[in-house]
């Protein structure tokens, strides 16, 4: 059976997990940066040298394509290239370098493609540098005001349209990637469902549903030495209080509901005062919309006063739960049966390019696993086995998907 070459994969992986690699191993590579700008060079250089035609849209989004025998859409694969600061060597970066090896294999085999191969790379998946996360493709599906990213700015300052154009990736939005086949995503899992179960290859089925409050306690700041406790109006106690409520009625909910407190600011935040206001936020991810709003019906029905401090909620944001293509998915789960990989269906509860990209192309996602669930840290590691074994996934889906073009177009 066809497979990709395992060592010159792990030897592309070392090679990218250079531009942008920190002491610990890791790898800072924000969208844009110069060390992303390196690394996009040496990516188009490698596509160039398999014959790939290399573009790039108004969005710096790169697309380099390996011809078909008919005029189709194509089959896109891909991820991105950018980082988070102090992140790993395969968070993103192993989507895109995967597909680099999925067509050079097809290329060492002579192997012509019935349909193109475009290899993409999305600019700022992170948001690491430029708010928000998955920004390109969020502009390509017409879910992101395009100029409204132009304007947003990194913590120097900078504009993205300022680092778009310094980039030298600034290209035609006729470019853009308008329709395909297919798109297909390798990851990371980035969390430790597969490893706990020893499972070889996650067949991604969706990314879950989420919301996002910002929960206020107001308070009274007064003297920490000098007023008795009944006499207090502290927000940081009541905070306390609610938190753990919040965690004792969500848990009850469903075990598959996952919830964060990611944020809690306190003012004045001096040891020696009692604070006047309290700030949190509360995030959680589950497949099911109903679930969903069985959590936010614990948010509303928080009083709207405990022990003197007032209450308040405001939801920042939510996203509805993406299901992948089924028929993408079953090619998954049979290129993992042909290869004898084990397989388990699983939702994501990471955001990914392929939430954005599915609302207009049939798409789909492919997990390896992450030792230890380590991920966004420089202690991220997945096996090269694990990738090569991801890689020769995608290889057979890809070819299963040209393989029924090729049937379709017999019957013609």
């Amino acid at each position: 059976m066809l497979a990709c070459n395992e060592s010159r994969l792990e030897d592309t992986i070392q090679l990218f997990s250079k531009f942008g690699h920190t002491k610990n191993g890791g790898v800072t590579r924000l969208s844009l940066s110069p060390e992303d700008v390196a690394a996009r060079n040496y990516f188009c250089e490698c596509c160039q040298e398999l014959g790939m035609n290399v573009t790039f849209d108004d969005m710096a989004n790169i697309y380099a394509t390996l011809p078909g025998k008919n005029d189709l859409p194509p089959i896109v694969i891909g991820s991105h290239l950018d980082s988070v600061e102090r992140g790993g060597r395969f968070d993103g970066v192993l989507g895109v370098l995967t597909a680099l090896e999925v067509v050079r294999t097809l290329c060492d085999f002579d192997l012509e493609m019935e349909a193109p191969i475009v290899i993409m790379d999305f600019t700022n998946e992170e948001g690491a540098r430029f708010d928000p996360a998955m920004m390109s493709s969020g502009v390509l599906a017409h879910k992101f005001d395009k100029e409204k990213m132009l304007d947003s700015k990194d913590k120097n300052g900078i504009t993205f349209s300022a680092a778009l154009e310094a980039s030298g990736y600034k290209g035609e939005q006729e470019n853009r990637l308008k329709e395909a086949l297919a798109y297909l995503e390798l990851h990371i899992e980035q969390g430790p469902v597969l490893e706990s179960k020893k499972i070889d290859i996650g067949v991604v089925e969706g990314v879950l549903g989420m919301v996002c409050y910002e929960i206020t306690i107001i308070g009274e700041s007064d003297h920490a030495g000098t007023t008795p406790m009944p006499m207090r109006k502290d927000p940081l106690f009541v905070a306390a209080d609610v938190i753990s409520s919040i965690k004792t009625e969500l848990a009850s909910i469903d075990d598959d509901l996952v919830f964060t407190i990611g944020r809690l600011n306190v003012s004045p935040n001096i040891h020696t005062v009692i604070p006047n206001k309290v700030v949190f936020t509360l995030e959680a991810r589950h497949q099911n919309p109903e679930i969903i709003s069985k959590v936010e019906d614990v948010i509303h029905n928080f009083p709207v006063e405990i022990e003197g401090c007032a209450l308040s909620s405001e939801k920042l944001w939510s996203r509805d739960t993406v299901v992948f293509d089924r028929d993408i998915c079953q090619s998954i789960e049979a290129a993992c049966e042909e290869y004898g990989y084990s397989s388990y269906r699983m939702y994501s509860g990471a955001g990914h390019d392929a939430q954005f990209m599915a609302s207009y192309i049939p798409s789909a996602m492919i997990f390896v696993p992450s030792v230890n669930g380590k991920s966004h840290c420089e202690e991220e590691l997945t096996s090269f086995k694990d990738c090569a074994n991801g890689a020769n996934v995608m290889l057979q889906t890809v070819l299963s998907l040209q393989q029924k073009l090729a049937k379709e177009k017999q019957t013609i």
